[in-house]
């Protein structure tokens, strides 16, 4: 992946990938709610900067988290889906505790798709495959 540089933090890296049209989400260190929700709010600015219709969130780097999905969560996605994101390949944490309730919650997400994974190749392979919705007027 070739990437354009739209955040650059320790903790959180997000690129442009222009040849596959998405964004790339890498999720570094630990993390808790406030700051999921700083990176979150980050990846929905990089959206509406870069609008892109699938995100490649990989979150293979994250050392320790301790997030739920909550309503702050359902209000994001519901912010993402009006900034036009029709996918999401998430690449879960390797010591997610709760991983049965996360996944149990992606399901009840109709839009974004949401389908998760355990390594960055499937993830990709996945989301490339994935045919987004026409932009209205299209």
């Amino acid at each position: 992946m070739q990437l354009q540089s739209l955040v650059d933090l320790p903790e959180l890296f997000i690129g442009h990938d222009a040849q596959n049209e998405w964004l790339y989400v890498d999720w570094r260190g630990e993390h808790d709610n406030e700051s999921s929700r700083a990176a979150c709010l980050l990846m929905l600015d990089s959206l509406r900067a870069c609008p892109c219709r699938k995100i490649l969130n990989d979150n293979s780097n994250v050392e320790h988290t301790t997030v739920q999905l909550s309503s702050w969560g359902v209000w994001w996605i519901g912010e993402m889906r009006a900034a036009g994101l029709d996918y999401i390949a998430w690449v879960l944490p390797r010591d997610l505790i709760s991983r049965h309730a996360t996944e149990a919650a992606m399901v009840a997400i109709e839009r974004p798709r949401v389908s998760t994974f355990d390594d960055l190749a499937s993830a990709y392979d996945w989301l490339r495959s994935q045919k987004p919705s026409p932009a209205p007027g299209e």
